[in-house]
């Protein structure tokens, strides 16, 4: 209990969460996600999207059955299209809108703040995917208004172990429909199920070892600066992708905003084949759709799918170089 408690006041501090019973441990991001859409959405409903979503996302949504989603795709890299079509997509009838902070695929950061006011204005839930943004941007919870949930794992940019996750629950519903029902060590007289957060949604024997080394991953963060991870990443993603422009062969989805997520295409080699002989150069890449298949509709590269290439405050400018150069010698097999 205490290891668990000293987890909820590190994840509350660094998120300003108004307090840790609204800190959830859940296994992943996706585990998350379907306790926030699953709470929120009924069949019948209308939601609207961005044109950025993850899986983790969307198939929740449509396993729903019944449910509109309308989508709010705007322009890859510009906020302000993305705005106008949130604007024109949160119509009366919409019951919830769902938005990552950045996409997976393109390191997009989202314009997560003037979304939060377009809800307010509507008086409609925001749940927002921050698996790319949770450590390396800002998310102050406190100053987005009509949020009612934020979804993120503990092995990415909080650098805890895999098969972690934190649902920051923000809304009184999300105690109302939990996804699993067990033992929470509370209320142990009753066979309902508790109506109070975090118990609610956190049934069974907890992982203990993994929501300690969470707690050490926050800690970290929050001694370095999540602004001083996210500098080191953008710095060595500019660096990069001014290196692969260079090369004519190359289309690089790259602008000065984005975090460390760098799509790349290479002309006439399937992404998968470019990614096996990076891999061959000691290069660790992902190919294809990244399950983010509404994110590549959106880019125009749902046919091709990019080669994405992520870093993390321990990545070095050597190893951008390295990258750099293993491109130079991909070629259609």
């Amino acid at each position: 209990a205490e290891t668990a408690f000293r987890c909820r006041s590190e994840a509350a501090a660094l998120f300003h969460v108004p307090g840790e019973d609204n800190v959830v441990f859940t296994f992943n991001a996706t585990h998350a996600l379907n306790i926030a859409v699953k709470t929120l959405v009924r069949p019948g409903d209308s939601v609207v999207v961005s044109g950025y979503e993850h899986n983790a996302v969307m198939r929740p949504l449509y396993g729903i059955g019944n449910v509109q989603i309308k989508t709010a795709p705007g322009i890859l890299f510009d906020q302000q299209s993305v705005i106008a079509d949130f604007a024109r997509a949160i119509t009366p009838e919409v019951r919830a809108v769902f938005c990552t902070h950045v996409s997976n695929v393109f390191g997009f950061v989202l314009p997560i703040r003037e979304i939060a006011a377009l809800c307010r204005s509507r008086g409609v839930p925001l749940v927002i995917d921050a698996s790319q943004s949770a450590g390396v941007l800002e998310l102050d919870v406190s100053r987005l208004p009509c949020l009612a949930a934020v979804c993120m794992p503990g092995h990415k940019a909080l650098y805890g172990p895999m098969g972690t996750g934190l649902l920051l629950a923000l809304d009184d519903r999300l105690a109302s429909r939990p996804l699993m029902a067990g033992g929470t060590g509370s209320l142990s007289e009753s066979m309902n199920q508790p109506d109070f957060l975090p118990d609610a949604q956190e049934s069974g024997t907890p992982n203990v070892p993994g929501i300690a080394g969470l707690a050490a991953g926050i800690r970290f963060v929050r001694s370095v600066g999540a602004a001083n991870i996210a500098a080191h990443e953008r710095k060595l993603v500019r660096e990069l992708a001014r290196a692969l422009e260079a090369n004519e062969r190359l289309e690089v989805f790259s602008h000065p905003s984005q975090t460390g997520v760098l799509s790349v295409r290479v002309k006439g080699v399937p992404a998968e084949q470019a990614a096996a002989q990076l891999a061959d150069a000691g290069i660790a890449v992902r190919a294809g759709l990244h399950c983010a298949p509404l994110a590549h509709r959106t880019a125009g590269t749902e046919e091709t799918g990019t080669v994405r290439l992520s870093f993390s405050f321990y990545s070095t400018p050597g190893q951008a170089e390295q990258a750099a150069e293993a491109f130079k010698l991909v070629k259609k097999l």
